[in-house]
Formats: C-alpha cells, sequence, structure tokens
C-alpha cells in the first residue's frame, strides 16, 4: 500500500532534520513525505535538495494546526497515498514505525493505529546519537505499551494525540479530518478522537511503532497557551457537550487564571498580571 508520512513544521528545522534521518534509517521508508510548512519559508529552503513534498501554508499565531494537517493529508492523497502516517516534527520514529502502521493499515481493518512515544531528555551536546534511541526507550505511562508485536485493541479515545498515529484512506474519509475551527494549543486531538468515537472507528495501541520525541522546554500548566486552551476547550464543549483538558483547566483555576462557572458550564479567563502568560 502506498505510504505518506505526513509533518508540520514552523521553526524546528534542528528537529526535522532528526527526524527525516530517522526516516532514512528505517527499515522501510514511505513513499512520500509530506511536509507543511507553517508560515516558515526556511522550511522550504532546507528541504530544496530532500524529496519530501514541502505544501506552504501561509498562516499566523494562533497557529492553525488542524487546518494544516488537513492539507498535510489533502496533498498525500492527491500523492495516490493508501496509508497516511501522522508524526510530529518533534518525533524521531524508530527503526520500524513505518513498517509496522503499514502492516496494520494493511490488515483491512478500520481504526485508528497509535505507537507508543519515548519523550527523550535534552540532547547531550553531540546531538542524539538516532541509531541507538531504542536504549533511551521509555514509553509515555499515560498512554498504553503493548510490547513488539503487539495490539491493545478498543482503547479510550480520550488518549488519542496526533504526536504518532497511522490510519487509511478510507478511515480518513470516514472520520472527516480535524475540524478547522481549532487554533493554536490543544483541543484538536480529542475532538479528532471524539469524531472517530462518533463514526464507529475504534482506537488500537501498535506495539512496535515506536516513535522518540525530541526534549523541548515544556511548562505544566501551559499558561503561554492560556488563552488557545480556554478558546478551544469552549469549542470543543459547544461540539460534544463536555470539557475537554479538565486537568489544565483545574490548574489554570488553582494558579487564578481562568474560573469555571457552574451555572452557566462556562470557563472564563480571569485577567492578572502574570509572568509568562499571554
Amino acid at each position: 500500500m502506498r505510504t505518506a508520512v505526513i509533518t508540520l513544521c514552523g521553526g524546528r528545522l534542528p528537529h526535522l532534520r532528526n527526524q527525516l534521518r530517522g526516516i532514512e534509517l528505517g527499515t522501510l521508508r514511505p513513499d512520500v513525505h509530506v511536509v507543511v510548512a507553517l508560515g516558515d519559508p526556511a522550511v522550504t529552503t532546507a528541504l530544496a535538495d530532500h524529496p519530501a513534498h514541502v505544501v506552504e501554508f501561509d498562516c499566523t499565531a494562533p497557529l492553525p494546526l488542524a487546518t494544516a494537517r488537513n492539507l498535510g493529508a489533502e496533498a498525500a492523497l492527491a500523492a495516490g497515498a493508501e496509508v497516511l502516517i501522522f508524526l510530529d516534527v518533534d518525533c524521531v520514529p524508530g527503526p520500524e514505525l513505518v513498517a509496522r502502521y503499514r502492516e496494520l493499515a494493511a490488515s483491512g481493518e478500520r481504526a485508528l493505529w497509535c505507537g507508543p512515544v519515548t519523550y527523550l531528555p535534552a540532547a547531550p551536546p553531540g546531538g542524539y546519537d538516532l541509531e541507538r534511541l531504542a536504549a533511551e526507550r521509555a514509553p509515555h505511562p499515560v498512554r498504553p505499551d503493548p510490547g513488539p508485536g503487539a495490539v491493545l485493541r478498543d482503547g479510550d479515545h480520550d488518549l488519542f494525540w496526533s504526536l504518532s498515529f497511522a490510519l487509511t484512506a478510507g478511515t480518513w474519509r470516514t472520520i472527516g479530518g480535524f475540524h478547522p475551527g481549532y487554533r493554536g494549543y490543544g483541543g484538536e486531538d480529542t475532538d479528532f478522537g471524539a469524531a472517530a468515537a462518533a463514526a464507529g472507528v475504534p482506537l488500537h495501541w501498535a506495539g512496535g511503532a515506536d516513535a522518540y520525541h525530541q526534549h523541548h522546554p515544556v511548562s505544566d500548566p501551559p499558561v503561554e497557551h492560556l488563552a488557545d486552551i480556554l478558546a478551544n476547550a469552549t469549542r470543543f464543549h459547544r461540539r460534544w457537550g463536555r470539557w475537554p483538558m479538565t486537568g489544565w483547566l483545574r490548574a489554570f483555576a488553582d494558579a487564578g487564571l481562568a474560573e469555571y462557572d457552574p451555572a452557566r458550564d462556562t470557563w472564563t479567563r480571569v485577567h492578572r498580571e502574570l509572568a509568562g502568560t499571554p
């Protein structure tokens, strides 16, 4: 089955270069690698000598990540892809990732396939040794880790994340892609999982399709994304009748940055000066 890897990139060229190298080291290379450049012409320049198919998307913050993923899928489908593998730009694929995802998609089972993701520590001075990433393997504990060759079926759709997943072209069309109403950080993954569940598409955890997430600084809760998270959480609530990202919402409330009105069932921002908030 003709297979595509789809990646979004804006400003993280070193991480993208490691991903490209990881793909080269794999036991099976994709037939096409679609890279959506998020308002960053440097991405196109950097890939001038690489066989990736670049989709230039002129956009500004807050980044429309959901729309960008849909554009990447459209380009992959136009190139004849039958299997779509979405891989975050921070993720280096393990050597079996592409082959494992294609194997599972070729089984004919309509599903979302999600592989384990290991969050790497900060890179040493010489950078990551991409040929020895398996020695760092420690999949994120909140997601299942079925083990090489195993599949854990009928997982919780709320645990879906777009860091690393695969599906067939037909399943993508059944779900309908990512909802374009989401912009900036948070919400679009949970919405996609909810849409898959509503369409009767199960989520299966794919042992052996390992990805390694390169380190970058993060904050917890992500106060720099407060406005985006509140807006996207409200959009999700309107679509599905429940609140996503409740852990972050409660953390914002504890920090005095947001408040919940039970009478109106709404979350709103509390405007106060705090270093690191937008």
